[in-house]
C-alpha cells in the first residue's frame, strides 16, 4: 500500500457544550474577519503564553502587594484573546495544519494552566499543595480529552456546560474575591483558608470527572468492541 492509498484519518469532532459557546463563537469570528494579515495564528498562540506568563507573575508578585493581582486579572483576558483566536484564525482563513496546530496548541494549554495553578499555589492566599490538585483534575480531564480524540474521534470541550472560557471568568471572580477579602480569606477554618477550600474543592470535582467520564467511555467502548471471548462462547 502506498502512501496515497491509505485511508485518511476520521475527522475530529468537535463536543463543546458550555453556556458562553454561541455567544463566543460569533465574537471570534467578528474578530478574526478584522486581524490584520500579518496576524497569524502562531502569534496568537504566543500571545496566548504572554497572558499565561501574566497571570503566574499577577499571583507571584501578590506577595508583595495585592494590587499586583490586577496584572492576573488583565492577564486572563490577554490568556482568552491569543487562545481563543489563533485556531478560530486558523480555520476561518482555510490555513489549518490539522497535525501540528493539535500539537502545538495543547502543548501550550498544558504549559498555561500549569503557569496558572502554580502562580495561584505560590500566591499568599491559596496553599501550593492545594493548588497542584485543582492542577492534577485539570490535566487529568485533558488527558482523557485528549484519549477520546484516538479512540472516538470526538474532542471534548466542556464539562458540566463549563469550558475553558468559563472557567477563565471563574478564576476572575477567584481573584476578585482575593482583593475583596484579602486576609479576610484566610483562617476561616484554622491554618485552611476559604480559598484553599474552593480551590481544593474545584479540584476533587474535576477528578471525579474524570473518573465518571473514563467509566462512561469505558462502557461505550466494550459495545463498540466486544470481547473476542464473547465471540467464542456463541459460536460454541
Amino acid at each position: 500500500m502506498t502512501v496515497n492509498d491509505q485511508v485518511a484519518p476520521a475527522p475530529i469532532e468537535r463536543i463543546q457544550q458550555n453556556v458562553l459557546a454561541r455567544g463566543e463563537r460569533r465574537l471570534l469570528t467578528w474578530i478574526c474577519a478584522r486581524l490584520p494579515a500579518w496576524v497569524t495564528p502562531d502569534l496568537m498562540t504566543g500571545v496566548g503564553m504572554i497572558g499565561a506568563a501574566m497571570i503566574f507573575a499577577g499571583y507571584l508578585l501578590s506577595n508583595m502587594g495585592e494590587q499586583w493581582l490586577w496584572l492576573a486579572i488583565g492577564g486572563y483576558a490577554v490568556q482568552w484573546f491569543g487562545d481563543s483566536t489563533d485556531g478560530s484564525l486558523a480555520r476561518f482563513r482555510k490555513i489549518e495544519r490539522p497535525r501540528y496546530g493539535y500539537f502545538l496548541d495543547h502543548s501550550c494549554d498544558g504549559l498555561a494552566t500549569t503557569l496558572v495553578l502554580t502562580g495561584i499555589g505560590l500566591s499568599p492566599y491559596v496553599q501550593l499543595e492545594v493548588a497542584l490538585v485543582a492542577l492534577t483534575g485539570y490535566l487529568l480531564l485533558s488527558i482523557h480529552a485528549f484519549l477520546r480524540v484516538r479512540v472516538l474521534s470526538e474532542m471534548k470541550l466542556s464539562y458540566l456546560n463549563a469550558g475553558p472560557t468559563e472557567l477563565r471568568f471563574l478564576l476572575i471572580g477567584f481573584t476578585l474575591a482575593m482583593l475583596v477579602l484579602g486576609s479576610r480569606g484566610e483562617g476561616w477554618f484554622g491554618k485552611v483558608s476559604g480559598f484553599d477550600i474552593f480551590t481544593g474543592f474545584c479540584g476533587m470535582v474535576m477528578i471525579a470527572l474524570f473518573a465518571h467520564q473514563t467509566a462512561v467511555t469505558v462502557r461505550r467502548l466494550a459495545i463498540e468492541e466486544p470481547s473476542r471471548n464473547a465471540e467464542w462462547r456463541v459460536r460454541d
